[in-house]
């Protein structure tokens, strides 16, 4: 069954709800599963009512982790890698809890159990979105804005295309690269099943203030395609002498108005959630990276692929400016409480298997 929309209709009481601090696990031979609020957050969700009336969370049990069995750091794995310290203890319980979490929701009969019960539409999505790497044996699925042109960079380098990830030459996003969507069935069933497959996701509102910082103020083609499109649908029609809409001056209201009028499925990639872009319960991931430790954990997964030693992840480049934890505060306080209940359940997925909290909006936070 296709995953549930979220559409503007879905409404429910989710500002509120937030995690007080790191998530609770339970070690040894249970379950390592998130807090309870977690899911809390997914039922408070109108966005996911559909999920509850099928029953989808209820009876739930612990599922074993992905991959047969096998704890994260497993050496078949991880390429015979053992934590080297806390930082990567800390990876191995979030990869646990993403991994319990998914298989928890995903394991239900309601939900896509793998590519070929995904629709049309879904299952291009997907395989538009993963990269190949025959050589080293891996699938990545790249989700804009959580560091894919590094990502691509790396591919290119390790298929000979590049000689260095610092070469200094403009990202050409199709080239040079082997997308899932060329191969045939066959091969493409071949791949999901024997080789080693990840992605990356990134704070669920972070990524969409980041598509919408680049995308509407440094982006003419952007700006011409959606922002003139935006304003005409958001704004009150202009005077009859009035200069017409340029895009060039969305505000972040007017883009999540925009987000909440679209189908998910439908979306740009860009603003697409990740859920959406990967389809994480039709493919079973060996790794789900962080943005927030991307370093670390690219380390992880470029040793889990055997790369060369000398191919290292690409720094940070010098114009490229970070969404803070003041900056987002800063939007979020900003929109119309209204707008931020109705937006967060179409991102619920996002939060949930991905284990991040619902951002803090309430009027004693957004008052510091």
């Amino acid at each position: 069954m296709p995953p549930r929309r979220h559409g503007p209709g879905a409404k429910g009481p989710v500002v509120n709800l937030r995690t007080a601090g790191p998530v609770s696990v339970r070690r040894g031979g249970s379950a390592v599963l998130p807090s309870v609020l977690t899911f809390l957050v997914i039922v408070a969700s109108g966005g996911l009512l559909l999920m509850i009336e099928k029953g989808l969370l209820s009876g739930v049990e612990t599922p074993p982790p992905i991959g047969a069995g096998r704890r994260p750091h497993d050496p078949r794995r991880t390429g015979g890698l053992q934590p080297a310290n806390d930082d990567d203890v800390d990876s191995q319980i979030l990869q646990e809890i993403r991994n319990r979490t998914i298989r928890t929701v995903c394991g239900q009969k309601s939900m896509p159990q793998d590519v070929w019960s995904l629709s049309a539409l879904q299952r291009r999505t997907l395989l538009q979105h993963v990269l190949v790497n025959d050589r080293h044996r891996f699938l990545y699925c790249y989700v804009p804005k959580v560091a894919c042109s590094n990502w691509k960079r790396v591919l290119k380098v390790l298929s000979g295309a590049l000689e260095s990830v610092d070469v200094s030459v403009k990202m050409d996003h199709r080239s040079d690269l082997l997308f899932l969507h060329s191969l045939k069935p066959e091969e493409i069933r071949y791949r999901l099943e024997h080789y080693f497959k990840f992605m990356f996701v990134r704070e669920p509102m972070e990524r969409l203030l980041s598509a919408y910082r680049n995308k509407f103020g440094e982006i003419e083609s952007y700006q011409r395609k959606y922002g003139v499109e935006i304003a005409r649908r958001y704004r009150k029609p202009p005077a009859k002498d009035a200069a017409a809409p340029r895009g060039d001056d969305v505000t972040f209201s007017e883009f999540v108005r925009y987000l909440l009028d679209e189908d998910a499925e439908r979306m740009n990639e860009h603003w697409m959630p990740m859920y959406n872009l990967c389809q994480p319960c039709a493919v079973r991931y060996d790794f789900i990276g962080s943005y927030e430790r991307l370093e670390a954990d690219a380390e992880l997964v470029l040793r889990r692929v055997g790369a060369p030693p000398a191919v290292r992840f690409p720094e940070r480049q010098t114009w490229y400016k970070p969404v803070t934890a003041e900056t987002l505060h800063y939007f979020l306080c900003g929109l119309p409480r209204r707008l931020l209940r109705e937006l967060l359940p179409k991102y619920i997925l996002d939060f949930s298997l991905f284990a991040y909290a619902l951002p803090n909006t309430t009027a004693a936070h957004c008052r510091r």
